[in-house]
């Protein structure tokens, strides 16, 4: 059959993988399809790198394969965006900063190389909060700022804007970023797109993608890749394909028991709360049962744990630049060009390290503390997950001369990053797994989402959670563009 342009846009991952497996779509069409929509779009500035004869070439080696080959490869002909601050080989790993503009690590990252072994087509790579060190994804180098789909003029998050803003404007049906505090999540909630982060816990086997000096780092016990798409199902396909685990359980929602910490639901904006409530009352109608967490220490603990990554960035970004014969072998060397004003100043207080004094009780008391907390809460109330909007606020104007410093919430002034960080940050802290997925739009028509925790180790039955919440909340109408 002959596909329109609007119909190949409108496809899913699972159901672009299904048609090309079905032999009803060609690969090289579908990939062109998308980097001409990528093209069209460039003043979104998703992307640093679009890999034009390289993601040709390699749909071209899918079309090439019998059936039953194509069927062998769970992401066969499947063009998905890597963030340019995980490795990949065939195009630039820059951190979106100029000092590595170009630069080809020579190996990709296991996340991105067992996607490549699965049949995926590697699109580009996409734009980000320069260094991750924001969640705005207004980046002063090039290509420029990202820019909202559903506003141009709004912030989509970040620090994988990059990734989310491709997504949600149909560039390509998934991609991975990178979590550390909300990287994945919130940008995913702005845009009105599924964000998660898998387990990370203490490193080692509870970690779930192991991808050891293959990210740009801001802190080997927080950082971790994870998935952007459009679905929970698509979500679960990336994340099956990166573990090699099997289908997801079987969710009924009746019954669920699920968690509402009241610090992640007080002060919120209005327009924001009234969607996340609206989500939560349709759950409830299919038999979900919410239980109201007071959780007072849980907000004071995370804050315990700031000098967590605070500290780790100076050596980790060292240890990475070093280990993947970067061009500049230095952070200090890194620093002298970055490009974005609010990165400069962290860089700042990052190469001072006044948070080394904090660092070991951060991480041998007060992380210990917000995980047991977690874990006796899910224990003692017998939850399944937790449930709270994923930002408190909805997309934000852009600013191209200060950066997106400050917003207003409820008619405070606010540090932009403390405010966004709030709800995403705590389980992120503790290792857990969250997801971010749509709930809606507000009156004026951004995207909110709704994020679920899980406890540790839970990650396909948050998943599969995530998807059945998915079929009786609504998929978002795409962005007009």
């Amino acid at each position: 059959m002959a596909w329109t342009v609007d119909e190949q846009l409108a496809l899913t991952a699972c159901e672009a993988v299904a048609a090309i497996q079905a032999g009803k779509l060609r690969a090289t069409d579908y990939t062109a399809t998308l980097l001409a929509r990528a093209a069209a779009l460039a003043s979104l500035n998703a992307l640093t790198a679009l890999n034009m004869e390289g993601a040709l070439k390699a749909a071209r080696r899918i079309d090439a394969l019998s059936p039953d080959a194509k069927a062998r490869l769970p992401l066969a002909g499947l063009p998905v965006v890597v963030k340019d601050n995980i490795n990949t080989a065939e195009l630039q790993t820059s951190g979106g900063t100029p000092a590595l503009a170009g630069f080809k690590p020579n190996h990709n990252a296991p996340s991105v190389q067992r996607l490549l072994d699965a049949g995926a087509v590697l699109l580009g790579k996409t734009n980000m909060h320069e260094l991750a060190c924001g969640i705005t994804s207004t980046n002063f180098a090039a290509p420029g700022p990202v820019r909202n789909p559903y506003d141009p003029g709004l912030i989509p998050g970040g620090s994988s804007g990059g990734n989310a803003v491709a997504v949600a404007a149909r560039i390509a049906p998934a991609g991975l970023g990178t979590d550390t505090s909300g990287s994945n999540r919130i940008p995913a909630a702005l845009t009105g797109c599924v964000g998660f982060r898998p387990s990370v816990g203490n490193g080692g086997a509870e970690r779930r993608y192991h991808d050891p000096d293959a990210v740009l780092p801001l802190s080997h016990t927080r950082d971790t890749v994870g998935p952007i798409t459009r679905t929970v199902a698509d979500a679960a396909l990336l994340d099956a394909v990166i573990t090699g685990e099997s289908a997801l359980p079987s969710i009924a929602l009746a019954g669920l028991r699920i968690g509402l910490p009241v610090p992640l639901w007080d002060d919120l904006d209005p327009a924001v709360e009234a969607v996340a409530r609206a989500a939560q009352h349709t759950l409830e109608a299919t038999g979900v049962t919410f239980v109201e967490l007071d959780m007072p220490d849980l907000l004071p603990l995370n804050e315990q744990t700031s000098p967590i990554t605070a500290h780790e960035t100076l050596d980790d970004i060292r240890a990475w630049l070093v280990a993947n014969h970067a061009p500049v072998q230095t952070v200090e060397e890194l620093a002298l060009s970055i490009a974005s004003p609010d990165v400069r100043e962290i860089f700042e207080a990052i190469l001072a390290d006044p948070f080394a004094r904090y660092y070991h009780a951060a991480l041998t008391v007060w992380r210990p503390r917000l995980q047991q907390l977690y874990a006796t809460t899910f224990s003692s109330q017998r939850l399944d997950a937790l449930l709270f909007p994923t930002t408190c606020i909805a997309a934000t104007p852009l600013d191209e001369i200060r950066g997106s410093s400050v917003v207003s919430v409820n008619g405070r002034v606010l540090d932009t990053m403390l405010a966004y960080l709030r709800n995403t940050d705590p389980a992120a802290n503790a290792g857990l797994p969250g997801l971010s997925v749509p709930a809606g739009r507000t009156a004026d028509g951004l995207p909110v989402g709704i994020e679920f925790d899980g406890p540790l180790g839970s990650d396909r039955q948050l998943l599969a959670i995530g998807s059945a919440c998915e079929q009786v909340v609504g998929a978002l109408a795409p962005p007009t563009i």
